[in-house]
């Protein structure tokens, strides 16, 4: 007990495995399911032949690139050139592409804009008109509800004046 207080910050575990001839048991107790038996002698075939496909294919990505390296060199004065031009070939067509479509959609806001202010502002106007209409209603009921208050008064002061009399 005097242990316990001298090192409060020491916990004491106990393995919840049990001991049997000096070694722990970290396999479970039965084996493995036939599902995953079935998964592993399905999977490791896959694996293994996508594997040797991977291989092949960096294999005859080398060779290429050995085999067409001094095609490349002796070509070059041409092939550079030729790709340059494609290159900006193409760009020129992506850009082309990409204003055209950035023009119409640019009209097509502004013909949308256009349409939707002449209802905009058939929808401000019908909508002042509604507040307008409701703000009258409230006032009325307002002034009703005083009305109905100030008579509510009057009848109770009434009631108290006659009551002080008798």
């Amino acid at each position: 007990m005097a242990d316990r207080t001298q090192y409060p910050h020491q916990v004491q575990v106990h393995p919840s495995s049990r001991y049997e001839g000096g070694m722990a048991t970290l396999l479970p107790s039965k084996g493995p399911s036939t599902s995953q038996i079935l998964a592993v002698v399905t999977l490791v075939p896959v694996g293994g032949i996508l594997l040797g496909l991977a291989g092949l294919t960096l294999l005859g990505t080398i060779v290429g690139l050995a085999v067409a390296t001094p095609v490349f060199l002796l070509f070059s004065p041409v092939l550079v050139p030729a790709a340059i031009t494609v290159a900006l070939a193409v760009t020129g067509f992506l850009t082309s592409g990409a204003f055209g479509l950035t023009g119409l959609s640019s009209l097509s806001w502004i013909v949308n804009y256009f349409k939707q202010g002449r209802t905009t502002m058939e929808q401000l106007d019908y909508t002042k008109r509604r507040i307008q209409e409701r703000a009258a209603e409230a006032a009325a009921q307002v002034g009703q509800k005083t009305k109905e208050a100030g008579q509510a008064i009057q009848s109770k002061a009434q009631e108290t004046k006659e009551s002080a009399r008798t």
